[in-house]
């Protein structure tokens, strides 16, 4: 009987598989998750479960056999809905095809980089950015290339500069996230017409992640979601959008996103998902149908949650001489740096075993991201005052490096 080692087994696997760090954020959910009492605010959810409405319908998916194989792009009443959907908000009729359904957001976007990229490309990203970009990218022999974004006078903004200066003739798309997640900033409409430009000249494809779309907070209050490529990009140029159900309706379990492109890659992208999942189950494709058509109460409730939130959380951190941050203007994240914090994930983890709050540390984020903390806020006000308690009598004693 032949007796294989770890080092046998690792090493027999592709590279670009058995060398990608694991990512900071699961390394603190592994070090807390189920801890007695723990807080947690280091993932990308609120507090509330599924509404009523959304899992009713799903049952009643269930209960009408809808179990079988489906549509490789989603079921037609659902990219449908999504059209309407994008209407209301975007002020801008969207075709039913250009959309197509995803088993999440993350699939969303590996589906985008398994459509334009592979071995010896190049996509840039600018930093801090959430790990689930980058990861992929490297699995797939993709280099993602880092555009850290400049923090100056406390806000946050696009290098763009730095980003033009980044592509070669292996770069293949530009990746912008707005509102961004770690750090709350939103990017202006003149910076998203810039890039659309510069891509333009370059034939370059534009990767929009704009899952928090809705949580945005201006200051006079009347935009309903933040500035978009399609407030100013053709529906049939090289931009891409990736998006999820799992924020404005509280279904992160559910693992159902969206991609929206041109109609011509319709085909290539049904053979992605078709590869890769053979579709989204139907019962759960209807229960996102209810999202969406029931759902904008919910929704609307959820960011004036998290802006109340925002503004509890900003408020007491403020009292906290060694902490530095930009106050979000979307998104439903704080992130902020702590004077004298060289390793945020040996601090992460001690703040779990000596707080009993959950953080994602701000290194997995890339380049500009260490020395900072991200803070959750979509919680339980209550929650979130418990939570910044532990943290501040953490920081008072804490030695840090």
């Amino acid at each position: 009987m032949t007796h294989l080692t770890a080092d046998d087994l690792l090493g027999s696997i592709k590279d670009t598989q058995r060398n990608e760090p694991d990512s900071g954020i699961i390394v603190a959910v592994n070090r807390g998750f189920g801890k007695p009492g723990l807080i947690p605010l280091w993932t990308g959810e609120g507090h509330l479960p599924t509404p009523d409405f959304i899992c009713k319908a799903a049952a009643e998916g269930l209960r009408n056999g809808e179990t079988f194989y489906t549509w490789q792009r989603g079921i037609p009443r659902l990219r449908e809905a999504l059209s309407r959907y994008h209407e209301k908000h975007f002020s801008r009729p969207v075709p039913a095809d250009n959309f197509f359904v995803t088993g999440s957001g993350m699939q969303a976007i590996q589906t985008v980089i398994q459509l334009l990229a592979g071995q010896g490309d190049e996509i840039i990203v600018p930093t801090p950015a959430w790990p689930n970009y980058s990861g992929p990218m490297r699995m797939a022999g993709v280099t993602p290339v880092a555009a850290p974004m400049r923090f100056e006078n406390g806000h946050w903004r696009l290098d763009l500069q730095r980003i033009f200066e980044s592509v070669t003739d292996r770069t293949k798309a530009i990746c912008i996230n707005s509102p961004s997640n770690p750090i709350g900033c939103v990017v202006p409409l003149e910076d998203l017409q810039d890039v659309l430009g510069f891509a333009r000249k370059r034939g370059l494809w534009i990767i929009a992640d704009e899952v928090y779309s809705r949580f945005y907070y201006p200051d006079n209050g009347q935009l309903s979601r933040a500035p978009s490529f399609l407030d100013i990009c053709d529906l049939d140029e090289r931009v891409i959008f990736a998006n999820t159900f799992s924020k404005n309706w509280a279904m992160t379990g559910w693992r159902v996103g969206w991609v929206q492109a041109p109609v011509a890659l319709g085909g290539a992208l049904e053979r992605i998902i078709q590869y890769n999942t053979s579709g989204t189950a139907a019962f759960m494709q209807r229960g996102c149908v209810a999202a969406l058509e029931q759902g904008e109460a919910f929704a609307d409730a959820q960011v004036r949650q998290a802006r109340e939130n925002r503004d509890l959380v900003c408020e007491a951190l403020s009292a906290f001489p060694q902490l530095r941050f930009e106050v979000p203007k979307g998104a439903f994240y704080l992130f902020f740096a702590v004077e004298g914090l060289s390793n945020s994930l040996d601090a992460v983890v001690r703040i779990i075993d000596e707080a009993n709050v959950g953080l994602a540390p701000g290194g997995t984020f890339g380049e500009g991201g260490e020395g900072f903390l991200r803070m959750c806020y979509l919680r339980d006000p209550a929650q979130l005052k418990e939570a910044i308690e532990r943290l501040g009598n953490w920081l008072s004693d804490a030695r840090l490096t």
